[in-house]
């Protein structure tokens, strides 16, 4: 296996990961328009993207990656937005693997740390991270404001 920043000529590997990666969070988005999110985040540059391969070349997963500051850290740091390994490549050490490129691509640019959040229901994303040495926050709670977009 081998793990590296993907770019645009990509694109047409990446879509249909990330739509599994959506449909594990219940939250399906037709191709197009995740091919157009990811072609704008690589076209961009506005964030990261590590896919894994395996050997025969084939797109296994990925994690994306967007900068971001930590305020009472005054610092940089980077939101560890989204991983997702195929179901048939799980339990290989993928998802570790990228969790540790990434780790290692935040290192790099001098971030302070790596955020996350997952589902309270992803019990084997949250072994994962929590064996990585993340630690789950007890101090903060994370709200969400959904707003409408013009036209919608």
């Amino acid at each position: 296996m081998r793990i590296h920043v993907a770019g645009l000529a990509e694109l047409d590997e990446l879509v249909p990961l990330y739509a599994d990666y959506l449909q594990f969070y219940q939250t399906g988005k037709p191709l197009p328009a995740i091919q157009a999110f990811l072609a704008a985040r690589l076209s961009q540059g506005d964030s990261t993207i590590f896919i894994a391969r395996a050997d025969q070349g084939a797109a296994l997963g990925f994690v994306q990656l967007y900068p971001l500051f930590a305020s009472l850290e005054l610092q940089p740091a980077w939101l560890l937005s989204d991983l997702f390994v195929s179901e048939q490549a799980r339990r290989q050490g993928i998802g570790e693997a990228l969790m540790n490129a990434a780790r290692g691509h935040a290192e790099a640019q001098g971030a302070c740390g790596l955020q996350l959040e997952t589902a309270k229901s992803n019990l084997a994303g949250q072994a994962l991270y929590e064996r990585l040495g993340y630690v789950r926050d007890e101090v903060f709670y994370t709200y969400w404001l959904g707003l409408s977009r013009q036209g919608d």
